[in-house]
């Protein structure tokens, strides 16, 4: 009888690890395919729905993500806001009420997801002034020339933010079909 009790946990150890590493590696992937497109992609979109299903969980696929990021173009300068860029999202979106009434969820989701690409450039501020010597000047104005693509990761982030809801409902419901 015990031995039936563990099966599942163990079961679902194992495919929690699956799980992660294939999101997470659709989370590199997703990007990799994305990048003929400036500043547009899933990346915020994914962050947020794995968030809501996963909880905190969700830091493993976001973080191999990370990971992988660094393997395949180099650990350098710029990836060490990605450290800490999509946590904020995580973070973000663990705040949020966790249930929210589904009309307004279908509106605060994909807002959120677009001020994150909105604000991603004064969020990679601090790395950029900290590995360049920027004072506060030269910050302002790496934010600024950097601004428009701020604003078309916004947008693209609004328009993919669209999608958290029914992919958060469908990964839920996909997920009750396996023991607990």
């Amino acid at each position: 009888m015990a031995e039936e009790k563990r099966r599942p946990s163990h079961f679902r150890r194992l495919l929690e690890l699956v799980l992660f590493a294939m999101l997470g590696s659709l989370l590199f992937c997703s990007k990799v395919i994305m990048e003929a497109l400036p500043n547009i992609h899933l990346l915020g979109m994914l962050t947020m729905t794995l968030t809501l299903v996963f909880r905190v969980k969700a830091l493993i696929p976001i973080y191999l993500y990370v990971l992988l990021n660094g393997l395949y173009a180099g650990f350098n300068v710029w990836w060490v806001p990605y450290l800490y860029i999509w946590t904020i999202l995580w973070g973000v979106t663990m705040l949020l009420p966790r249930h929210m009434p589904r009309k307004v969820a279908a509106v605060v989701y994909p807002l959120v997801c677009g001020l994150h690409g909105l604000a991603f450039g004064i969020l990679y501020a601090p790395a950029q002034a900290l590995f360049f010597r920027l004072d506060f000047a030269g910050t302002l104005a790496w934010i600024a020339a950097g601004f428009p693509f701020d604003l078309l990761h916004a947008v693209g982030n609004l328009a993919a933010g669209c999608l958290i809801l029914p992919l958060s409902a469908l990964l839920l419901r996909l997920l009750k079909r396996f023991p607990s």
